[in-house]
């Protein structure tokens, strides 16, 4: 009964999330196919066989199934592996965060029942929105008369199932050793987009193609499931993976001291111990007033920004000067004669780019999708937690016992947003600038601060968005889902308003088309697009003050 009562908790926790992801993806899926269709097929009917295998066509399909391979097998495959990896990492450790722990094992069960019966929910999450994609996917073929045949859309499932649970697990492993949801987070999603970006470059540098295999990301994609079917080898490597992970878990619950409560030391708190910079952090966070709250907030996500910020200085930026030194000229000249043959429309599913030029790669590589994600990373999880957060902890009647207006509650929680997005963007282009210069590449230092600032406010919209958000509802997990699915909608919507004629007129409607619109990275920056983006955070910030001072706060959870 216990197993069952914890199970069916787990589920209605954590619904929620997985249904906004599957529908934000089923009406992107839909938005694609229909844009695809307009297309001339006879473009990609000419395309060499090899050409048409490495992007993922089948001589007999139709090239509006493009946007299978592009956002199931792309887009799809990130949100459901994200997904499962935020909640493995939460199922124990965000219990210990609660301090809903102690209560959980109470019961008469065992760590083991506890753990299982929560995993079993994570599996089950995760079965279901891909047999739902699945579904949706071969149902919007049919409706839409477009052909999908020659494509095994059932394979292509298959692996993102097992590659999303490898990740799921990695984050269960983690914080089950660990108890801190934030490492387990951090670690699992460094470690997905480290092998996403890998198994993407390493087959463009000679001899180096082999060591994508080092990845779990090449046993999702390397057998190019989509074309030929499941590649049982590579379900058995992830499945052993899964099988192995979940080991680690289940000794880590039942052999560590559990949490009941959020403890630690945090940043500041080590700062202010420390006696040398006793005195200056004293005055930064002030008393138990509106500058201590800022600090606080800091404290809280220091994980967040300390691992987000070191994978974009080193993997986004460093690495790629020197990699992209490394590869040879004529791979350079061959890719660049394929990306040509390709619409340059298509390239703005993963914000355009190439390998014609450095600006070009480290435009498809850091700028067009990764830097405003790691902006969001940090900024979401500020906005989503600043409010929302603190009613789940049971700890905002504590912070507004403080003889201090919301408003300026609110105002506190922002700043620490807008620092933090900054501090990732002043880093991220720090990493863009000694990597260019290590690897000899030519690039305008001002316009690669000019991408870094774009990409940091549009980061911060959707952080903005989410603060909203958290302030109107009350509730984390809409927050953090409404902002990332708004963010992936209006991101691929500013794609296909340069594929499509008909949607050109529209792209002034989402904030990406202010941030890569004007292309900083070649043509620098474009201050009436920086204030747009600006203008926007303000009026959600704004926004936020306004709803928070006139809802009535959960105490409770």
């Amino acid at each position: 009964m216990m197993l069952a009562n914890v199970f069916t908790k787990t589920i209605k926790e954590h619904w929620l999330g997985w249904l906004i992801a599957f529908f934000s993806l089923v009406v992107l899926l839909l938005m694609a196919m229909g844009v695809y269709r307009e297309m001339d097929v006879s473009l990609y009917s000419e395309l060499p066989d090899v050409y048409r295998s490495m992007i993922g066509i089948s001589e007999s399909a139709d090239v509006a199934s493009l946007s299978i391979n592009a956002l199931v097998g792309t887009y799809g495959a990130l949100t459901i592996a994200a997904m499962t990896l935020a909640m493995g990492a939460g199922l124990i450790a965000g219990e210990e965060r609660r301090g809903t722990l102690g209560l959980l094992l109470s019961s008469p069960k065992s760590r083991t029942y506890v753990l299982v019966s929560k995993t079993a929910a994570m599996v089950l999450l995760t079965i279901l929105c891909v047999i739902a994609i699945w579904g949706a996917v071969v149902a919007s073929a049919a409706v839409l008369d477009i052909s999908i045949e020659g494509m095994d859309v059932g394979a292509l499932s298959f692996h993102m199932l097992l590659n999303s649970l490898f990740y799921g697990f990695l984050a269960l492993a983690i914080s089950t050793w660990t108890g801190n949801r934030g490492a387990a987070l951090g670690v699992s999603i460094g470690v997905m987009v480290m092998s996403f970006v890998a198994v993407g470059v390493l087959p463009l540098i000679e001899k180096a193609e082999d060591y994508a295999k080092a990845f779990p990301w090449h046993y999702f994609t390397g057998s190019k499931p989509l074309l030929n079917g499941v590649n049982w080898g590579d379900i058995g490597i992830l499945s052993a993976g899964c099988a192995i992970l979940a080991a680690i878990a289940l000794i880590g619950v039942n052999r560590r001291d559990l949490k009941t409560q959020s403890v630690g030391i945090t940043m500041i708190d080590r700062l202010r111990s420390n006696p040398l910079t006793e005195k200056l952090i004293g005055r930064l966070a002030g008393s138990a007033r509106i500058s201590s709250i800022w600090a606080k907030t800091a404290s809280e996500y220091q994980v967040h920004f300390v691992i987000t910020a070191a994978y974009m200085f080193t993997v986004q930026g460093l690495m790629m000067g020197p990699l992209y030194a490394a590869i040879p000229e004529r791979t350079r000249t061959a890719a660049d004669a394929a990306f040509k043959v390709m619409p340059e429309a298509m390239l703005a599913l993963f914000g355009g780019g190439g390998l014609a030029t450095p600006e070009a790669f480290y435009q498809i590589e850091t700028f067009g999708m990764m830097m405003p994600i790691g902006i969001m990373v940090v900024a979401i999880a500020i906005g989503a937690g600043a409010l929302a957060g603190e009613e789940e902890k049971r700890t905002i009647g504590l912070l507004l016992a403080n003889p201090i207006k919301r408003s300026r509650v609110v105002r506190a929680k922002a700043l620490t947003m807008v620092l933090f997005a900054f501090a990732v963007g002043i880093v991220t282009f720090a990493g863009v600038a000694l990597g260019a210069t290590l690897g000899d590449l030519g690039m305008s230092i001002g316009n690669i601060a000019s991408a870094c600032l774009l990409g940091t406010l549009v980061g911060l919209v959707f952080g903005s968005l989410s603060l909203a958000l958290s302030a109107g509802t009350g509730r984390r997990k809409i927050a953090i889902w409404g902002a990332v699915g708004a963010g992936l909608a209006f991101h691929v919507f500013n794609s296909l308003t340069e594929i499509s004629d008909v949607l050109t007129d529209w792209a002034w409607l989402t904030p990406f088309h202010y941030y890569i619109g004007n292309d900083p990275l070649n043509n620098g920056m474009d201050w009436v697009n920086a204030a747009i983006l600006a203008a926007m955070s303000i009026i959600l910030i704004t926004l936020s003050v306004a709803l928070f001072q006139r809802r009535d706060i959960r105490q409770t959870g």
